[in-house]
């Protein structure tokens, strides 16, 4: 298996090095007062697709700190020494059948 991820890994490096040189021309990029940036294509594409990637992680990070935090105290009620008392089962659970 080893194997296989090293040659899919070197396979997409191929792929996309290959894209890069065959995007090398340069392109302009055009703003609000007759601003305009020229870069290659290839670094273009590049940093849209970086800011995408960290927009994209940005907006699971409120999800992710409320799963950390539901996890931290599911722990500790874990941990807490049980007392011998049965607790009550939830409000919301089905009552078992006759």
């Amino acid at each position: 298996m080893r194997y296989v991820t090293g040659a899919l890994r070197w396979f997409l490096f191929l792929v996309f090095f290959l894209f890069a040189l065959k995007n090398h021309e340069p392109a302009s990029l055009k703003f609000y007062f007759d601003l305009e940036w020229k870069v290659p294509l290839v670094l273009l594409l590049f940093i849209f697709f970086a800011a995408g990637a960290a927009v994209g992680l940005l907006s699971l990070l409120p999800r992710v700190l409320r799963q950390r935090r539901d996890l931290v105290v599911a722990l500790e009620q874990r941990r807490q020494p049980d007392d011998g008392k049965r607790s009550e089962p939830p409000r919301d659970a089905v009552a078992p059948a006759p």
